[in-house]
């Protein structure tokens, strides 16, 4: 089944930016296949390490963590996390050194069946500004 995936910019080094995403994807997809979305349409390099976490808040000491380091990024669907533990949310936090964290919500929409020739994971919609990875470098 097709899911609506909504991706807010949540907090970063720079907090003059805001950005989300309505992603349509698989709800057998992989962590990590939701991690390469994302990357792919904020226009990211897939260059630092990352997980996704459960907790109650994005501060919360208290969390579910999947990580590329323990391999649950690779082996854990979305249909495996939802419902999320009550009061929780879902976090993706990519590179440790600047903290970019997004927020994920699974929208209440019905869930769709896949369309025929389209590959899915694909952006629906977006609001704001992309944040750029690399503020104030040059190349």
């Amino acid at each position: 089944m097709i899911w609506t995936i909504k991706v807010v910019l949540y907090e970063a080094f720079y907090d003059d930016i805001s950005w989300e995403a309505l992603i349509e994807i698989d709800s057998s997809s992989k962590l990590d296949d939701l991690h390469l979305a994302i990357q792919k349409f904020v226009n990211f390099g897939d260059d630092h390490p990352y997980e996704f976490y459960q907790s109650r808040d994005v501060r919360s000491k208290r969390r579910v963590r999947y990580t590329e380091n323990e391999n649950s990024v690779y082996e854990t669907t979305l249909k495996m996390l939802y419902p999320l533990n009550k009061g929780n949310g879902l976090f993706y936090l990519f590179d440790y050194g600047d903290q970019w964290i997004f927020k994920i919500t699974k929208s209440r929409k019905k869930a769709l069946e896949p369309k025929d020739k389209i590959k899915y994971p694909i952006l629906v919609g977006e609001k704001g500004s992309k944040p750029i990875q690399y503020q104030g470098i040059e190349d």
